[in-house]
């Protein structure tokens, strides 16, 4: 087990020992879990503690990033336009690539950055 989740445990017996649970809200239904299937089990606490405190990785601010610039290159009306945001999309991917995401993702982004590329008239 690890440590947090040993504290976590240590604070949630201290709690239920000072009778801290009794007669809360919604005691006795079923708990409404959204926990992240493909998130590996020893990751999950860490990840829900990162949730709760309001921290999104890396990957996810640059996931939503792309998809911003992926509309502005498809909204943009002048050339010029759409080819600074296919370039910042390039960095973005890039980056993305840095923090580890799995060649296969890469590959598949990357390829949809081609047709991309080509519905729009330009080359990569």
């Amino acid at each position: 087990m690890w440590l947090i989740d040993k504290l976590a445990e240590q604070h949630i017996l201290k709690a239920q020992d000072d009778g801290e649970f009794d007669s809360l809200p919604g005691e006795g239904e079923p708990l409404q879990l959204e926990e992240n299937e493909l998130v590996p089990t020893e990751l999950r606490s860490a990840y829900r503690l990162l949730k709760n405190s309001g921290y999104l990785p890396p990957q996810v601010h640059l996931r939503r990033e792309i998809e911003d610039v992926e509309g502005l290159i498809l909204l943009a009306q002048k050339d010029d336009e759409r080819e600074a945001h296919s370039r910042r999309l390039q960095a973005l991917l890039f980056c993305l690539s840095q923090t580890g995401t799995s060649v296969e993702n890469l590959r598949i982004e990357n390829d949809y950055f081609q047709k991309l590329c080509m519905r729009l008239g330009r080359e990569s």
